[in-house]
């Protein structure tokens, strides 16, 4: 969003109080924490692009990524622009809401095992996140480090939280749904 925009965002965001209403009306993003995905961070050595050496969702986790669709489509929302890290517990995730193509986005990758780069890495999605636009709701699949640092809540897996942008791309919690 231009800087113009993303006032329009914020000062647009205090009108509707429902994070769904918010969200559908362009006024509130949402970041998912990918399904479940057993385990903590992921093997030595892994690679991103080569699934079989990183952490994956399990069954239950693919399963709850489509649930989390049918969340979506439940409360009117049928189709969003969605955003991923590039792990594929996350693309996996993107592809299960079922929603749109899911376009990757290293800024949404996690720092768990660079802790270092987490406050460079949040600051950067902050302003890319001040310079979307557009009317189609948007959707950032993501891992629990990310959204720690942007939104400063520990999300669980597949949890969704519901934020407001301020100009400089500032997150503030509007509401959280937790998926089984």
């Amino acid at each position: 969003m231009s800087s113009a925009a993303a006032a329009a965002f914020a000062s647009r965001a205090g009108a509707a109080t429902d994070p769904w209403a918010a969200f559908r009306l362009g006024q509130a993003l949402v970041l998912v924490r990918h399904a479940s995905a057993p385990g903590i961070g992921d093997p030595p050595g892994f690679r991103l692009g080569a699934c079989d050496t990183q952490r994956n969702l399990s069954d239950a986790g693919r399963a709850q990524a489509r649930r989390m669709g049918d969340l979506f489509r439940a409360n009117g929302v049928t189709a969003a622009r969605v955003y991923s890290s590039q792990w594929c517990r996350c693309l996996d995730t993107a592809e299960g809401l079922a929603l749109g193509p899911v376009a990757e986005q290293p800024l949404l990758n996690s720092f768990f095992g660079t802790p270092e780069d987490g406050s460079e890495q949040t600051m950067k999605l902050s302003a890319w996140l001040a310079g979307l636009s557009g009317p189609v709701p948007v959707i950032l699949v993501t891992h629990q480090v990310n959204i720690t640092g942007l939104a400063d809540i520990v999300p669980q897996s597949g949890e969704l939280v519901f934020v407001t942008l301020d100009p400089a791309g500032a997150a503030t919690v509007l509401g959280r749904q937790q998926t089984a």
